[in-house]
């Protein structure tokens, strides 16, 4: 049984091999692959985007899906997590997608089920499936042919689970990551190139990553105002100018802090495509664990 909770559970192979599955799946069109599974999601942050893609993905093949409302279960009245997952795990179910506020927690779990658990996210660990659908709109966009492509990943990276996720996929493909941060959002990795303004390597880079900035998992506060923040770290129309460059964003993106309205409606803004192929990335995943 085969679990994914950061992207090292997949070889470089699977991969590819997933990516020929989300080819099939992005017209997100309904069949019955998964006919007869059923997919329990337990969130236990807020999620919009991640968990309906999941839901989406996971009904668009055919399976059952059960949302488990995180606030009024028992974890209320002091179960624990594990209590909670074995409950879960007791009623049989094909797989369960988790996103938990502590760094490491899904990956505790795989001793306690029987099935596949896929991780949404965990603190500020990892969210493999945002890595792989990234890789998937880059890979699209240049056609496969990203080997020796440069990706700026701008904003809060030290706490951003989507950039430590992405740090530890795309170099296996040959792509380069630059950090693009003030020194108190920088990477404590020392394996990558970190600068502090965009402009330092606007003209070698093929992608720029922003970012959200989560001044929630900061215990300082290094800016009086979020507009203080994105005098430096905004993408803007004069950040691009007319260089071809693809923009990405794991979303929400707060609007004229981490991108301006100018840049959000330019055709070089992936960010909807990458909504698009995150359904059927997580398809292909769900696919892959499932069948």
């Amino acid at each position: 049984m085969q679990h994914l909770i950061t992207p090292s559970d997949f070889t470089n192979e699977e991969i590819l091999n997933l990516f020929d599955d989300a080819r099939m799946f992005k017209d997100l069109q309904s069949n019955l692959f998964l006919q007869g599974k059923l997919v329990v999601t337990l969130f236990f942050e807020n999620s919009t985007r991640t968990r309906s893609s999941f839901e989406i993905a996971a009904k668009r093949l055919g399976a059952e899906v059960v949302s488990l409302d995180v606030g009024t279960s028992s974890r209320s009245k002091g179960e624990t997590i594990f209590d909670t997952v074995a409950n879960i795990n007791a009623m049989k179910p094909d797989a369960i997608i988790i996103r938990h506020s502590e760094c490491g927690l899904p990956g505790s779990l795989v001793e306690h089920v029987n099935c596949p658990i896929l991780n949404a996210g965990d603190g500020k660990n990892a969210h493999p499936t945002q890595a792989l659908l990234d890789l998937f709109t880059i890979s699209e966009h240049f056609n496969g042919n990203i080997e020796g492509k440069k990706i700026a990943i701008v904003g809060d990276v030290k706490t951003s689970r989507v950039a430590s996720s992405n740090l530890e996929l795309l170099p296996r493909f040959g792509i380069e990551p630059i950090i693009v941060a003030p020194d108190h959002f920088k990477s404590e990795d020392s394996a990558f190139r970190q600068v502090t303004f965009l402009n330092e390597i606007i003209n070698e880079v093929d992608i720029v990553m922003s970012l959200r900035t989560q001044l929630e998992r900061h215990s300082e506060i290094y800016y009086t105002s979020m507009q203080e923040y994105a005098k430096d770290y905004c993408i803007t129309k004069d950040s691009f100018q007319d260089r071809d460059i693809l923009l990405l964003h794991p979303g929400p993106v707060n609007r004229n802090i981490d991108i301006d309205d100018e840049m959000l409606l330019d055709p070089r803004n992936k960010i909807l495509e990458q909504v698009s192929n995150g359904v059927a990335v997580r398809m292909a995943v769900l696919k892959k664990l499932l069948k």
